[in-house]
């Protein structure tokens, strides 16, 4: 029966297809055609994308034996877990996850916060030189933070609020080795990324038809209460793709941890030193100065980096349902 479907089946295409002249054979060879270019081509870009951290992983259970051997390309053949444990001490990854995880969550939910009420208001309120301070937005969005580092240096290692601490202690302010910088500049939009969250926000409530807050006015609420009644609950998914943008950004940071908080450990810091630290690490452990490999170096390396991005694919697993529903509804017209 199934032979007798197919075959009728079959017959019935070429007599189609000798009624369309062959057009139909052309445009079902042209489909299977870019059907295949479009695996190739994703097949390809998975491909860069995961093979580096497949690599990784692969190299972060090798002894230092197995990352000379030409033999050994991707199994290790001496399996060890010791790499973890090296990495975890030099990094110090206990304390320095907490300290990061603790500094990105606080940054990352002051800058979402004060993101969303000025992106609100872009997106809503006419009020005067409105087109010049977004333009001042997008200025934070395409300046590179290195263009104004020294600025930020001068600025928090002698700073002062109009003269005042200087008139009233006879000197400035260092708050360099402090979250505090951090605090100020996320808290005044000039944090991490902070012009790009605006202009996501904004573009987002530009899309939200203005009748909802209309509703909102002619039943009482007022601009507080309507904007977190009605227009929060409706930014949900782009606030969360903007918190977890900021969060990220922050994990991985290391131009201003290293301009701002000095010597406080950090996962993106401890990583940056874990050449340094992997020598300090042999030096007591043999008793004498070593001076590590660079295939040693390079697979603690390894080791490091990974122990540093799986709490971030843990946060996006949890986040990823708010995360794909704003990248499909904010693929918006802007």
């Amino acid at each position: 029966m199934t032979k007798a479907l197919a075959k009728r089946k079959n017959s019935n295409f070429w007599e189609r297809n000798r009624k369309s002249e062959g057009y139909l054979l052309k445009k079902v060879v042209m489909d299977f055609f870019l059907k295949v270019c479009r695996f190739i081509l994703l097949f390809g870009m998975c491909f860069m994308i995961l093979q580096p951290i497949f690599n990784k992983i692969s190299v972060s259970f090798m002894e230092e034996q197995d990352l000379y051997n030409p033999m050994v390309v991707a199994i290790p053949e001496h399996f060890t877990t010791e790499n973890y444990q090296m990495a975890a001490t030099i990094m110090n990854y206990s304390k320095s996850i907490v300290n990061s995880f603790v500094i990105s969550l606080t940054i990352a939910v002051l800058q979402i916060t004060v993101c969303t009420l000025v992106g609100y208001g872009f997106a809503r309120f006419e009020f005067p030189l409105k087109k010049f301070w977004f333009a001042c937005v997008l200025m934070v969005v395409l300046v590179p933070p290195q263009t104004i580092s020294t600025s930020l240096y001068l600025h928090f290692r002698f700073f002062d609020i109009l003269g005042i601490f200087q008139a009233v202690t006879g000197s400035s302010i260092n708050l360099r080795g402090s979250v505090i910088p951090y605090y100020l500049m996320s808290a005044t939009c000039m944090g991490l990324k902070n012009g790009l969250y605006i202009y996501m926000i904004r573009q987002f409530f530009r899309n939200i038809p203005k009748e909802l807050e209309e509703a909102a006015y002619v039943d009482g609420c007022g601009t507080l209460k309507t904007f977190i009644r009605i227009m929060l609950p409706d930014a949900t998914p782009i606030l969360t793709s903007c918190f977890l943008f900021s969060f990220v950004w922050q994990w991985t940071d290391g131009f201003y941890s290293k301009l701002f908080l000095g010597n406080v450990n950090l996962v993106s810091t401890s990583l940056s030193r874990i050449a340094d630290g992997l020598a300090a690490y042999l030096q007591r452990l043999m008793g004498t100065p070593q001076t590590p490999s660079v295939g040693m170096v390079n697979c603690i390396t390894s080791t490091g980096t990974l122990m540093i991005v799986v709490p971030v694919l843990i946060l996006y697993l949890f986040a990823q349902k708010g995360f794909v529903e704003s990248l499909s509804s904010s693929g918006i017209k802007m």
